[in-house]
């Protein structure tokens, strides 16, 4: 009978998580498309007419570092998935955002203007196209004389060349002899079940969204340069001096932080082999981008960590800095712990990759296995930093995040992730401070309208501090809110369906929400719709304190975790916390019964890290 009765029950849930649990929320049409289409399921999974389209990637690029111009010659096989005879060819390049005719986010000098993209060369299915791409922005396009048929694979073949600005972003020169080299290749645009060809600009503002392809990749540098890249290293004897090769072979299997070439070893011209020029060649499969980065006198160290106990795989852990780069001395040692904590903690899925690299730059932007930060002059901050671009690794880079369309997706969860990490860190005091400080205290005292556009929003559709806010600060809430409602366990249980379930996709807003109340087994809807769907801020008050039960007001409307803190007439204290579940029923109002008979002298209501717009109504005193 039991079993009979947990089977109905089973069946139940899985019949409401397939026809209940989106119905409730708004979506775009082309959205609903999607899942009538059955490439999205309302349970949260890919449907089972789910595709994406692939690339393999090989590329030979040379960086002159007298000339400041990469160049490079690609050859790409693309897989097309869809049902969809492809007549058009989308080719994304990032870097023409250098371009004067390119539109942008903000104002910027002379010295990051370029020439952009020049094509010397493109074939495709061994047609040749007369295309020098010099009208093209940051999306070009090639009308194709034979349409890719659906379930078929094409070549195509480009010859190109491009300056890197001399003033660095998140690529570009660094200084006269170091280099920051990403975004660097044209690339085939995504093409996806939900919106077809992705044909938005990049403007510096919104980030990202790539498929994910296959790499193997020759960066061809001059000698005395050391090639720092996404994916393993295959050639280090063949481009390294047989000490160094030795020293970083032995990093890869030690907690020991090894300095794998020092300043005055760089500037000796001992490091590499002692050619004209030096071919580093990687490679790497299932990954969204590549990068790369390249310096004559970068110190380099390195070491590796454990990041996945059952099997004990270790990821390399390196670091590339100037001599005058203070905070990257504990760059190694900051991401052991980090890549261990993440693998561990939260998300506590185990890092995916083979390494991680942290680079000297300007950026504080993150890059599949690589990220590109700036002196902060702060260690405690630069750690920070360094956290966050490292914690981007499960969002946007195991999962395929549009980010260009819902930075909350990405931002929010590096932001969560950073938080979180920071408590293990230094306290949860001192955590809690620099959240309150960086990520809400803006917003929250912000009344304009901007600040408080549903987080469902497109992220090209806000500007300025809403864009900010939205993708860092209020959707990171959100997830902190979903935390608290949950309970660890449960939370960590729905967040490990949803990222299982996605890994290596294109999950969008509502798979998330659809994985989450499967992943939970409860229907969350309220919750999301309440967060993501509203113009709601934070923003309790205490409107009546009778017989031991204290009446809140949510003015703001977010559904917010929060303590009520009582002070007694006879000076006992008392602290009562409330999860967002208590708004479930009613999102306007509820009251809170106290266990206690005791005769009530104070009560105030405190968020915490979720701040509140109007703190002076917290409080309740007996007159």
């Amino acid at each position: 009978m039991k079993k009979t009765l947990f089977q109905f029950a089973f069946i139940t849930f899985l019949f409401l998580a397939q026809t209940g649990f989106a119905q409730e929320l708004y979506m775009p049409r082309n959205i609903k498309e999607a899942y009538a289409k059955g490439t999205r399921s309302k349970d949260g999974k890919p449907g089972k007419n789910y595709w994406q389209n692939h690339g393999k990637y090989t590329m030979d690029i040379t960086v002159d570092a007298k000339t400041k111009l990469v160049s490079g010659t690609e050859t790409i096989v693309y897989e097309n998935n869809s049902n969809d005879s492809l007549r058009n060819l989308a080719i994304r390049f990032v870097n023409n955002l250098h371009k004067p005719s390119s539109p942008r986010g903000g104002s910027v000098s002379d010295d990051f203007l370029s020439n952009g993209l020049t094509i010397t060369s493109l074939k495709v299915a061994d047609v040749v196209y007369k295309e020098d791409a010099r009208s093209w922005g940051t999306v070009g396009n090639v009308k194709l004389k034979k349409a890719i048929a659906p379930h078929s694979k094409i070549t195509i073949n480009i010859d190109w060349n491009y300056p890197l600005s001399k003033e660095s972003g998140r690529e570009g020169q660094i200084d006269e002899t170091t280099f920051f080299v990403a975004y660097s290749y044209p690339r085939v645009s995504v093409f996806d079940d939900y919106n077809g060809w992705d044909r938005i600009s990049h403007t510096d503002r919104q980030e990202f969204y790539n498929d994910f392809n296959d790499y193997v990749y020759s960066v061809k540098a001059p000698k005395n340069y050391v090639v720092y890249a996404t994916g393993d290293f295959l050639n280090p004897d063949e481009v390294l001096q047989p000490e160094f090769a030795a020293r970083l072979k032995k990093s890869y299997v030690t907690d020991e932080i090894m300095h794998i070439a020092n300043e005055q070893e760089m500037k000796s011209g001992v490091v590499t082999k002692q050619n004209e020029w030096n071919v580093w060649k990687f490679e790497v499969k299932n990954i969204s981008d590549v990068c790369f980065g390249l310096s004559d006198h970068y110190l380099w160290d390195a070491s590796s960590v454990v990041v996945d106990k059952k099997t004990n795989r270790r990821a390399s852990v390196q670091a590339a800095y100037d001599v005058k780069g203070t905070d990257f001395v504990n760059s190694i040692k900051n991401n052991q712990y980090a890549l261990d904590w993440f693998s561990n903690n939260w998300p506590g899925v185990p890092y995916p990759f083979s390494k991680m690299t942290a680079f000297q730059g300007f950026a504080d932007m993150e890059y599949p296995m690589m990220c590109n930060d700036s002196q902060m002059n702060d260690p405690k901050f630069a750690q920070l930093v360094q956290d966050h671009e490292v914690a981007h690794t499960y969002f946007p880079f195991y999962m395929g995040i549009n980010e260009t369309r819902y930075a909350f997706m990405d931002e929010g969860w590096a932001t969560t992730f950073e938080y979180l990490i920071g408590i293990a860190e230094h306290g949860k005091e001192a955590a809690d401070k620099f959240y309150k400080e960086f990520r809400v205290e803006q917003y929250i005292n912000d009344k304009s309208t901007e600040e408080d556009q549903p987080i469902i929003s497109m992220s090209t559709q806000v500007s300025g501090p809403g864009y900010g806010n939205n993708s860092y600060g209020k959707a990171s809430l959100s997830y902190i809110a979903l935390k608290d409602l949950l309970g660890d366990d449960l939370f960590k249980k729905a967040l490990h369906h949803y990222m299982d379930t996605w890994n290596g996709k294109h999950p969008i807003p509502w798979d998330y929400f659809n994985s989450m109340n499967t992943g939970s087994g409860k229907n969350l809807n309220w919750f999301f719709n309440n967060w993501f769907f509203t113009n709601n801020y934070i923003d309790l008050s205490v409107k009546d304190v009778s017989k031991n039960t204290v009446a809140i007001e949510n003015k703001g409307g977010f559904a917010i975790p929060f303590d009520v803190n009582i002070v007694y007439t006879d000076d006992s204290t008392e602290t009562v916390h409330q999860t967002p579940a208590v708004w479930e029923k009613n999102q306007n109002s509820v009251s809170v019964a106290l266990s206690s008979k005791k005769q009530i002298k104070k009560v105030t209501l405190d968020g915490g890290i979720f701040m509140d717009a109007t703190p002076d109504n917290n409080t309740w005193a007996a007159k």
